[in-house]
């Protein structure tokens, strides 16, 4: 009876052996395939590209493009969150000199980011701009070029020489040996076209593109191409960046032939 017993014991025990072994494998494998799928949290698992959560500094005039630009770029590279600080390209490079913790920057003229060497990454253009008169709706004083801009009966508004946009102002109005006796001088472009889109001022200069973002509020009078400046937008990624890989692959994808297609179908010029 006890050898009876026995052998049903060691059967059994050969039986649950049997069963238990595959269940085992099963088990260390689903482990296996866990460890596989965890993530460090390095990289976009899409595109390969550091994650991280990068801040860059813009030049006021890149607000509205530079929102259609984030969400592409977020939607394309998961894990990559952007925030944007903008101000005029010169109220930057002072953030920048103060150590503002960012991680890449992008100004409307090169004056500005040459003068910012030491501090940036190698620069490169991804866009330029022309300047237009910005008058109210309908363009009720008719003004229909720089020269008009002289009347004293007109309110005209621009940016302080030390901004870019008020830099090119004034150097197309020295060409053309105009003068204009300025309501006010503005810290950004931005704020020029606040200043006409409220009725606050009859005219101002801007970019191009700034006045296609006010449609039915400002119209936009064409400055000739003979007459006109062509600014320039360098990007570049700052030394101080805690992201470095990741500040320089969205500064790259700004050159990208999708990147581009935003800018240029915002009217911005090819680089």
């Amino acid at each position: 009876m006890s050898r009876t017993f026995t052998r049903r014991r060691t059967a059994a025990a050969i039986v649950t052996a049997a069963v238990l072994l595959p269940l085992a494998a099963c088990g260390g494998n689903d482990d296996s395939k866990d460890d596989s799928k965890k993530d460090t949290g390095a990289k976009s698992s899409a595109t390969g590209t550091p994650k991280a959560d990068l801040t860059v500094l813009a030049a006021s005039s890149l607000t509205d493009v530079f929102a259609t630009a984030k969400k592409t770029y977020e939607k394309e590279h998961p894990g990559t969150k952007i925030t944007y600080s903008f101000a005029g390209s010169q109220e930057l490079a002072t953030q920048v000199k103060q150590g503002a913790p960012a991680d890449a920057l992008v100004t409307a003229d090169t004056k500005t980011m040459d003068g910012l060497k030491s501090d940036v990454g190698t620069p490169k253009i991804i866009a330029k701009n022309r300047l237009v008169i910005a008058t109210g709706k309908g363009n009720p004083d008719k003004v229909e070029n720089l020269k008009d801009l002289s009347d004293s009966k007109l309110k005209v508004v621009l940016a302080a020489p030390e901004v870019p946009v008020g830099r090119y102002s004034k150097q197309v109005l020295d060409a053309q040996k105009i003068k204009v006796k300025p309501v006010s001088q503005e810290v950004n472009v931005r704020a020029v076209l606040s200043k006409v889109e409220l009725g606050e001022a009859d005219a101002g200069i801007v970019y191009k593109t700034d006045a296609a973002t006010a449609p039915g509020k400002v119209q936009a009078v064409d400055i000739p191409d003979a007459q006109n400046a062509v600014a320039s937008y360098p990007a570049a990624t700052l030394k101080t960046s805690k992201h470095s890989a990741a500040a320089a692959a969205f500064v790259a994808w700004l050159s990208t032939p999708e990147a581009q297609k935003i800018l240029q179908g915002a009217g911005f010029q090819k680089p």
